[in-house]
């Protein structure tokens, strides 16, 4: 059943994470209510942030977006997961198998530019001189234009990467060792040979990794070199409290990602692979709003008032 004897397959069958029924059980429900505090957190740092007029500047326009990206996704994902984990027939039609992967590696794309363009921010708010050019330098033009080309960034990333994806054939197997259409297990199907797109692949996603990360490594630099002037103990742990839960969101974010596509298809591990996966695509879209929240007093305080106004009108009522 998990043959073809054709050049061309039509739909391809995701093999998941354990074929224990009573694992899958347990991991529907886990997998259920992760998504659904992602789907709470994300939307809820949205509204927030849409709703208090304190929180209109760049680094809220920027985690707004951020927040946006993670809801997605981890929507692209989950829900496919979720029905999988619930039935024997795990069938993924060759077209939605590859808009799966499309919108999973624009997305990702995505937000590595992003946060690349939240760290020059946060970079300009801290290194600069006169508190007064940060709004001439941060602009809505210029965060206009830096989330526009994260956005087209993943989109350029990832229509290339289908593209290639889809001139190769799949004439073995349709059987893919993994819990959603990702590119490595989809390359390691094909019976042609795939070196020039793994090249390709490898360049794209290198290239996007390795430019965003300059930027937030030279951002951070400015900012410790910043950092190190300031006199006052309290001055230097404000200005690295505004740092601090970007700077983890990065290292986990990046950490996976480089640790899953920065090597040859060859180097692939299923299930070592397959739990990077889990945490990048389920487990960080909803650690993102903890993240950025739980030790922020702005995003506390703004949910406080956006609740007493809301109490409010709705008692004049």
């Amino acid at each position: 059943m998990g043959t073809r004897n054709d050049t061309h397959v039509s739909d391809f069958i995701l093999m998941g994470l354990t074929d224990s029924e009573a694992i899958q059980r347990i991991m529907f429900m886990l997998f259920l209510l992760i998504y659904l505090m992602t789907l709470l957190g994300n939307a809820g740092m949205m509204l927030i942030i849409r709703l208090d007029l304190q929180l209109h500047t760049p680094m809220y326009f920027f985690l707004s977006h951020l927040s946006f990206l993670d809801l997605s996704y981890s929507t692209v994902i989950t829900p496919q997961t979720l029905g999988n984990l619930l039935t024997s027939t795990k069938y993924i039609s060759y077209m939605n198998c590859f808009t799966q992967m499309y919108f999973f590696v624009f997305l990702a794309g995505a937000e590595c530019c992003l946060l690349s363009s939240m760290a020059f921010d946060r970079r300009v708010a801290i290194s600069i001189c006169n508190p007064l050019h940060y709004p001439v330098v941060m602009s809505t033009r210029s965060c206009c234009s830096l989330v526009f080309g994260s956005y087209f960034t993943g989109f350029l990333d990832s229509f290339v990467n289908v593209l290639c994806m889809s001139t190769l054939d799949f004439c073995d197997s349709n059987v893919i060792h993994h819990f959603f259409c990702d590119l490595s297990p989809i390359l390691a199907l094909s019976c042609t040979d795939t070196q020039i797109t793994e090249i390709v692949i490898f360049i794209l996603a290198g290239s996007t990794l390795v430019v965003s990360l300059t930027t937030i490594v030279v951002s951070y630099v400015s900012i410790l070199s910043t950092i190190r002037k300031i006199t006052s103990t309290s001055g230097k742990q404000k200005a690295f409290s505004t740092c601090a839960s970007h700077l983890l969101g990065v290292t986990i974010f990046y950490g996976t990602m480089i640790f899953t596509y920065l090597k040859p298809s060859k180097s692939y591990s299923l299930g070592r692979d397959q739990v990077a996966s889990v945490f990048y695509t389920i487990v960080i879209p909803m650690l993102n709003p903890l993240i950025y929240s739980l030790r922020n007093k702005e995003v506390k305080n703004a949910f406080i008032r956006v609740m007493q106004k809301t109490v409010g009108s709705r008692q004049l009522k």
